[in-house]
This record gives structure tokens, sequence and C-alpha cells, in this order.
């Protein structure tokens, strides 16, 4: 065997002797160090870039609600001890296990600073309420006073009146929301919380069906009852339920099964007709599907995903005048036109992927980026998501909240990197960055 025959075999495998883990870790450190100082540095310049700490949108506000916060690291200290058992329950005992870890870690660390209010307050318009409720999804709710198909009908039209999350997005939730009387702050609250808790088991049936060993797959989902970005900025958005509808749907395009595969279309269908960015949920499966079955089943598989899209919209336009098109241009329209026009693209191209990287999670964010290194195909399916979605400019900041579905394909992704000896350490991290960030920042969701 020649000499240059290793190196050929380790750069087929990924492993470039260069690029160890750890100084790709480092690299990606400095990396988001080097771009949240030079944030503070500008801002402090007098340039805006349009968040309150950049490249994060949570600004420096320590506060705590003592006994909240105590059950808030009571419940997260347990989650840590118990990760490494959880992981080797029976099946429905873990899926039950995980469900309510990341509830009980979700409702106490979001009661940690201002109590159970805490729950709400983004959804309360009242003067106990967020400064930020005025643009959320409840005070859109008078644009369904004429009814359903008026609302489908006019909301191209009606997008510049309504709060700016409610033009931001497709007309499917807030119908959701009008169709199931969840329209109160507390009802409200109560979707986003428990579709965030649905996302740890989610997550596993991702990890299952990108191919991975039972023991990886759960890991996956009790990485996504810790994870600081669906803890902290799931919990209390509405984007827990876009995380919850955008992994459901990756978990079932990722499996072999056409059938599975088909059912996953009808959901991505609906999931993007509640926001347009969960159509990335079909990319990163066809992007997976690639790397695994080739280019031809992954064509395949986007022409499956597209007709579902195609004939809700299709069928919602015939039916009730809704109109996809003009409401995509709608929605582009007042996002340009909202605080994304002082936000400048050469600051954001980079700063909006390191604020969701480091809210993720530091240490999930360093598994897939291993995993990444290693080739793994829904490590890379999501490099790319992300990437595009950087360079595209979609979203220039507030991707903590707003790049919330990406967080369980990033846990499954983290999984196939870390070792089992070192699970308890992560969720230990994951728990410390969790909590030390609701006590000391303000993180308006």
């Amino acid at each position: 065997m020649s000499a240059t025959a290793p190196a050929r075999a380790r750069l087929r495998s990924g492993r470039h002797p260069r690029l160890t883990p750890r100084r790709l870790l480092l690299g990606a450190a400095a990396l988001a160090a080097a771009w949240t100082a030079l944030g503070i540095l500008v801002e402090r310049s007098g340039r805006v870039l349009g968040t309150a700490t950049p490249p994060f949108v949570m600004g420096w506000a320590p506060k705590a609600d003592v006994l909240w916060a105590l059950l808030a690291a009571a419940a997260l200290g347990a989650l840590v001890v118990a990760g490494p058992a959880i992981v080797r329950l029976p099946r429905n005992a873990y899926i039950i296990a995980i469900s309510t870890a990341a509830l009980a870690c979700a409702l106490t660390i979001n009661a940690a600073r201002t109590g159970t209010h805490g729950w709400l307050a983004i959804f309360d318009t009242g003067p106990d309420g967020s400064f930020e409720a005025k643009n959320e999804y409840l005070p859109g709710l008078p644009a369904l006073s004429y009814g359903s198909r008026f609302f489908l009908d006019r909301f191209a039209e009606l997008a510049p009146a309504v709060p700016v999350n409610v033009a931001g997005h497709p007309p499917g939730l807030l119908l959701f929301a009008h169709l199931t009387t969840l329209t109160t702050p507390a009802r409200f609250a109560a979707l986003c919380i428990g579709a965030a808790a649905a996302c740890a088991p989610l997550t596993y049936a991702l990890g299952r069906g990108l191919g991975q060993d039972d023991r990886t797959a759960r890991t996956a989902g009790l990485l996504a009852a810790a994870a600081p970005g669906l803890l902290l900025f799931g919990t209390t958005s509405a984007d827990a339920v876009y995380a919850a509808l955008g992994v459901g749907a990756a978990a079932l395009l990722v499996r072999p099964s056409w059938r599975d595969r088909t059912v996953g279309a009808v959901v991505l269908a609906l999931a993007a007709f509640c926001s347009w960015a969960l159509l990335a949920a079909g990319a990163f499966a066809a992007l997976v599907t690639w790397q695994r079955d080739g280019w031809r089943t992954a064509a395949r598989l986007a022409v499956v995903s597209a007709i579902p899209f195609l004939v809700l919209n299709a069928g919602l336009a015939a039916a009730y005048g809704y109109d996809p098109i003009g409401t995509l241009r709608a929605t582009e329209g007042v996002y340009r036109n909202s605080l994304a026009q002082i936000r400048p693209y050469w600051f954001w191209v980079l700063g909006s992927p390191v604020a969701w990287a480091v809210c993720t999670g530091l240490p999930l964010t360093g598994g897939w980026l291993i995993a990444v290194r290693r080739r793994d195909p829904g490590a890379i399916a999501l490099a790319v998501v992300v990437a595009i979605a950087s360079l595209l400019a979609f979203t220039k900041a507030e991707t903590e909240r707003i790049w919330l579905p990406f967080v369980p394909l990033a846990c499954a992704a983290a999984a196939t990197a870390i070792p089992p000896r070192r699970l308890r350490l992560v969720l230990l991290a994951l728990a410390a960055q969790a909590l030390v960030t609701q006590l000391l920042f303000e993180t308006v969701w």
C-alpha cells in the first residue's frame, strides 16, 4: 500500500487529519466569540444592528423568582442524573419519561424569572404582559370576525393590518386557534407548551427514521428535552408548534417506506400552511435521501412532497379564494419593511447562524459539527439548510426563535457524536446553559 493510501481512506471517511474535532470546535467557538465581540463593538460605535445584544435578541437583565428557580434547578438536575437510565427504559416508558421531563423542565425554567405568568406573558396584551405581545397571534383574531371564508379570501390584503407575526406566516396557525377556541393567552400558551414537550419524542422518531440505532435515537430525544433553545425559546413562543410540525414531517419523510413518506408529505403541507419556513423540513429530507439513496429517489421524494402542498393551496384557492402567491408576496413585503431593513446583511449573514448555534446549546452544536465532519447525512443536510437560510437572508436575527425547527435536527445529528459515557456531562452543560441564560437575560420569548 502506498504512503498516501491511508490519507485517501481518511478523506473518504470524512476524517481529515488536519481537521480534528478539537480544532473544529475551537474554530467554531472562536468564530462565535469574534462575531459576538464585533457586534458589541459596532453597537457601541453608534451603528444600530437591530437587536439588544447582537447577534443575540436577548438583553442583559438578571432576575429570579427564587422558588421557581430552585424548582427549575431540581427538574434539570433530575434530568441530568436520570438521563442515562431513561435511555435504557422500555420504549413506551422512555417516551413517557422524556415527554414528562421535557414538560417539567420547560415549565419550571420559564417560571424561574417571573413565576407562572411567565408561561403566557408573551401572549398577554394586558398591563402585566410582555411588550412583544402586541406583535403575536392573539391580537390578530379580530381579522376572523367575519368568518374563516373572508379571512382566507382576504388574507393577502389583510397582512399589512395584522400583527407582524401573523403577517409573517401563512394563515394556518391563527385559523387553527380560531376553530379550536384557543383564543385566550392561557389556552394558546398551553398549545405551545404541549408542542415544545412533544419535540423530544418526535426527535426520537426522527433519529429512527434517519436509520440510527435505538440507543442513539433515544439519546437524540433526551437531548431535545434538555436543549436550551427548545426550553427557552420554544415553550413560550408559537415557534414551538412549528418545531413540532417540522420535526414530525421530517421524521416521516426520511423513513424508507413510501407510505410513511406520503403521510409525511401531507404533514409537511399542513405545516407549510402555518409557516413557510417549514418547507425546509422537506428540503432536509430530500438532502438526506439524496445522500442515502441517490438523486433519483430524492427527486421522487421531492415530487411526492410537493403534491399535497400544491393540492392544499389550490383547493383553498378554489374553495375560499385563498391566494398563496399573494400571501407570500405580502409576507415578504411585511418582513422587508420591518426591523430587517435596519439589520445589515454583512453582519447577519454570519450573525444569524451564530446566534442560533449558541442558543441551540453549545454541546449540541459541537456534536452536530463533529457529525458533519464525519459526513453523517442528517448533519450535512442540516448544514446545507442553515447555509442556504443564512446566505439568502430569509431571516436576519431572532434566529434563536425563528430557526427553532432546526433544533431537533441538530439534536439528532449531535446524538451520533456523543459517547454514552459523556451523556450526563453533556446534559449537565445543557442544563447549566439554559438556567444561567434564563436568570441573567431577558430572552423576550
